[in-house]
């Protein structure tokens, strides 16, 4: 079941995600199971917006994402879980669904 993930990130810069997207698309098959993606710029720092195929596959990305971003200095995630919910529909205009 599609899953889509909210996560709230106060405090970092569209500079700190530039460097971990740039980082994490040297291994595009990390994303595997991501239909869509969008990082918005708030007042007090980013928001994620992601649907994912399942949650089991948001949860193998976040696996490995999680020790890169902490290696360039974004918090270890403690406390910081994402938003998680269920989606009972998604399509893309154009696209025929």
């Amino acid at each position: 079941m599609a899953i889509l993930v909210h996560a709230v990130l106060d405090g970092l810069t569209t500079d700190q995600y530039d460097t971990l997207n740039a980082e994490l698309q040297k291994t595009p098959e990390i994303f595997d199971g991501c239909v869509t993606h969008a990082c918005v710029s708030t007042g007090n720092g980013l928001e994620i917006f992601d649907v994912w195929e399942s949650e089991e596959k948001m949860q193998a990305f976040a696996e490995k994402m999680m020790p890169v971003a902490v290696g360039l200095g974004w918090p270890d995630g403690e406390g910081m879980g994402p938003r998680v919910l269920e989606v009972h529909n998604h399509w893309v205009p154009g696209a025929g669904g």
